[in-house]
């Protein structure tokens, strides 16, 4: 690995750090008065958890905006393994989009973002096996990095390391971890490979973050002896920005929209409280950062820099903040000629942010279009504008990643646009746009990132960028921009973009799964996307050789960039049953390309580029249905109206308001998506319709909702309780409890065999207390725990049937596993009840 200076790293981290944004930021007087204020706090804090969503952001706010230290969230995980609230996304994707909702958290919150390689793997009851899966040694390894780039003196966990096995195992994973990792990242034969780039650094202390959750109840909290623990007044008012550090933290934690978490502001006072764990014991509960000095005099020559920026504060005017310029300009040149590298980038960072929002420097560079090729030549649009009367010019933009700089020597007046047009040549070598951490193929448990450097990045490392050296009172800075895209929109008005560098050609095959029940053939639609003008090219169907594709391959040509065109080959499988993946692949002058693109574009986050292997699963089994009609209401969002049709059956997506006993009338079955009665309000009023539909002879299958928030305590027509209870393990035997059932018997056949294979966790969210009605169908457990039978519940009612069911349904369809769908069409096709007596809910 080629070695670089620490400095240059460091430099390459913060700029990483510091292109969240997909508009540019644009701070208050205020804003930047509290930026100001930053500048002067050399003290730095590092929080620690395991998910997006679990750090506390009324801490972090505090620590950002009241303390004014630098403060950074690790997660360790990117939250792939939770429930998707806002689509269909799940696994590595939603990991992107909780990825965003992080980022988009710290923009509102002050703080700074940093990830692990840990794949948030699913539920975990305990941290052995969390640790055994993640790979322990290697997510040590990225927290130890972590703290040696960010170089916090205090840490403060989330979690508490002393309680395995009473919360989530990724939860007390990542306090253990990060214990030990405290005292780890100062011995230098820890990771000995990584100090080519950082230093070892002893954080101060650790404390773990409690709170009434930890006791059992607020009630038990609030009569706990707290004399061991250290307050943190977390209700204060910030007058210049008119919220509270509780409305603040409200936002951040609002960002966390695919989970759920809109949160609502609070005012008034409020109180964290801290456990001190390791470290250096506070003599007193003033500050966690006693001991410390936060001053610029802990680094070599700072303190004059510290007086002068205390001078800035001191003078600094809100109706006129550019009067700080020649002091700001000042203070950066002073920052320059430090020694040091850690505190000199930082701050270096920081003041040039100031500097520009201080005097309404805008800098953009755009790009005429939104997505370029490798070794394409694209026209940038730089706007440059100075709303200040300092004296600027601007030098020179350098343009990345080719490092050709373009001189201007142009002066910036007073509030006149500057427009110039730039041709960016792209390298050949230039990475497409996509997560890195997606790149190569990971692990149950880990993903695979080669590069040292750029573990801990939280965001889609972006090469296309632009540098404007801008002259400032006699001195040149340097200012960097991302290039952006950006379009008007006739609702949402200016819309901004990223440039995303694309394949040549993108092949998106419709279905993810095709199954083939029988030998027939069936057509596979392959949908051609061009990433330049003036494509032309081939495309097949990669399978095995006792897999029959017809035709061999089909020409194409696209002449405008962004156009798309769908072919069909027809595939026949063999008589044997057999699983096997199937690639699209396509040839341009020699060139194979073989990527899938997915755009995740949602309003509250950065739009997002993922490539992937354009495949799709192909299974030649057994599988009997019975062609029944299926009514499917979405819930929180899930692919399984997908699944169903390509099991044969005719599926037709209703809303809230289409449930009415004449829409169900054409129906043989209602189905309920995951989480429906957690966040569809209107169900509530539409039980009777459900339950008279089923009592006249149809089927109702609701699958699993959490136990808070139901919209309804009456989701079955007789009484269920939802519990907290899962299986974790998707391994775990499975026991058949009513082996002589229909569910298990018609059409299909279930033995042991069908629950082989199957992803991530078998269920969750099991109901424990359900009425004698119920016929438990399955019983299973993870190792050491009693048994479960909640899995899947059916009764009779009326003349039909209602059917209850925790297993993961949503994961195991679109991942093809067979067994899955045997289970499924079986309680699709379960037969009516006959003389089964009516029974009424229980209040």
């Amino acid at each position: 690995m080629r070695k670089i200076s620490l400095n240059l790293f460091l430099l390459f981290f913060i700029s990483v750090q510091t292109t969240y944004a997909q508009k540019p930021q644009k701070p208050s007087s205020a804003e930047i008065y509290n930026q100001i204020q930053k500048l002067n706090f050399l003290g730095t804090v590092l929080y620690i958890a395991a998910h997006p969503d679990d750090e506390n952001t009324r801490l972090i706010s505090y620590m950002a905006n009241e303390v004014h230290a630098r403060t950074g969230y690790l997660s360790l995980t990117r939250g792939d393994g939770g429930q998707n609230l806002i689509g269909p996304q799940l696994r590595e994707l939603l990991g992107v989009i909780r990825t965003q909702e992080l980022l988009e958290a710290r923009k509102i919150d002050g703080g700074e973002q940093f990830f692990s390689r840990a794949n948030d793997f699913g539920y975990s009851k305990n941290p052995e096996e969390t640790l055994h899966i993640w790979d322990k040694e290697k997510v040590l390894a990225d927290l130890v990095w972590v703290i040696r780039k960010f170089q916090p003196d205090v840490i403060i966990n989330r979690f508490d390391h002393r309680s395995p096995g009473t919360t989530h195992g990724h939860h007390t994973s990542s306090a253990m971890l990060s214990v030990e990792g405290f005292d780890l990242a100062n011995n230098s034969a820890s990771f000995p490979e990584q100090l080519q780039y950082v230093q070892p650094w002893q954080p101060k202390r650790v404390f773990f973050n409690t709170s009434w959750w930890f006791y059992g109840s607020k009630e038990k909290f609030d009569s706990a002896n707290k004399s061991n623990l250290v307050p943190i007044p977390t209700g204060v008012f910030y007058p210049t920005l008119g919220k509270s550090n509780q409305e603040i933290a409200a936002l951040s934690r609002s960002s966390h929209k695919s989970q759920g978490f809109g949160s609502t502001g609070a005012r008034g006072e409020d109180t964290e409280y801290l456990e001190f764990l390791k470290g250096e014991r506070l003599k007193e509960k003033s500050s966690i950062f006693e001991g410390i000095d936060t001053s610029w005099n802990r680094v070599k020559g700072g303190k004059p820099i510290g007086e002068l920026i205390a001078v800035i504060a001191n003078q600094y005017d809100f109706k006129n903040p550019s009067a700080s310029i020649p002091n700001l300009v000042k203070a950066y040149t002073m920052i320059q000629a430090l020694d040091e590298n850690h505190w000199k980038t930082v701050k270096s960072e920081e003041i040039k942010k100031i500097i520009a929002a201080s005097s309404g420097l805008y800098l953009e560079a755009v790009s005429n279009s939104q997505e370029a090729t490798p070794g394409s030549v694209i026209k940038l649009n730089l706007e440059t504008i100075n709303r200040s009367s300092a004296t600027m010019q601007l030098v020179s933009v350098t343009t990345l990643p080719e490092q050709k700089t373009t001189v201007f020597n142009t002066d910036l007046k007073n509030n006149t646009s500057q427009n110039n047009a730039l041709i960016l040549q792209l390298p050949q070598s230039i990475n497409y746009t996509q997560p890195y951490w997606l790149k190569e193929k990971g692990t149950v448990g880990l993903y695979t990132v080669e590069d040292q450097k750029n573990i801990g990045i939280p965001d889609i490392i972006r090469e296309a960028k632009v540098i404007f050296n801008i002259k400032i009172n006699d001195i040149e800075i340097p200012f960097e921009r991302t290039i952006v895209y950006k379009y008007n929109d006739d609702v949402k008005g200016e819309m901004y973009n990223f440039l995303d560098i694309v394949p040549e050609v993108t092949t998106t095959i419709q279905d993810k799964v095709l199954l083939f029940p029988n030998t027939k053939p069936k057509y596979v639609g392959v949908t051609v996307k061009a990433g330049k003008n003036n494509l032309k090219g081939d495309l097949k169907l990669d399978l095995p050789k006792d897999w029959k594709v017809s035709p061999q391959s089909i020409s194409f040509q696209l002449d405008k960039k962004g156009t798309e065109q769908t072919v069909y080959f027809e595939v026949t499988p063999p008589a044997q049953m057999s699983e096997i993946v199937a690639k699209s692949i396509a040839t341009v002058d020699g060139i194979t390309f073989g990527m899938e693109q997915i755009n995740i574009n949602y309003d509250h986050i950065t739009k997002q580029q993922v490539l992937k292997n354009s495949e799709v699963k192909c299974i030649r089994f057994d599988l009997k249905t019975n062609g029944e009609r299926i009514a499917y209401i979405m819930g929180a969002g899930d692919e399984i109206p997908k699944s169903l049709t390509q099991m044969g059956y005719k599926v037709t997506l209703l809303k809230p308001e289409d449930i009415t006993p004449e829409r169900l009338d054409s129906f043989d079955v209602v189905m309920m998506g995951v989480r429906a009665y957690n966040t569809i309000d209107a169900l509530a009023n539409k039980q009777d319709i459900l339950f008279e539909f089923v009592k006249g002879g149809k089927t109702m299958i609701v699958q699993y909702n959490t136990a808070n928030d139901l919209v309804t305590p009456n989701i079955a027509p007789y009484p269920l309780k939802v519990s907290s209870d899962r299986v974790t393990d998707e391994n775990a035997e499975v026991r058949f409890l009513a082996p002589n059932h229909p569910a298990l018997n018609y059409p299909n056949t279930i033995t042991q065999n069908d629950f082989k294979g199957w992803t991530q966790e078998q269920g969750l969210y099991y109901p424990k207390d359900f009425d004698k009605a119920f016929t438990p169908i399955l019983s299973s457990n993870d190792k050491g725990e009693s048994a479960k039978e909640g899995a899947l519940l059916i009764a009779p009612y009326g003349k039909g049937n209602y059917i209850y069911t925790g297993l993961s349904l949503f994961r195991e369809l679109p991942e093809g596993v067979q067994g899955a769908y045997k289970l499924l069409s079986n309680m699709i096709s379960i037969k009516p009840s006959v003389n089964i007596p009516n029974q009424k809910m229980k209040p």
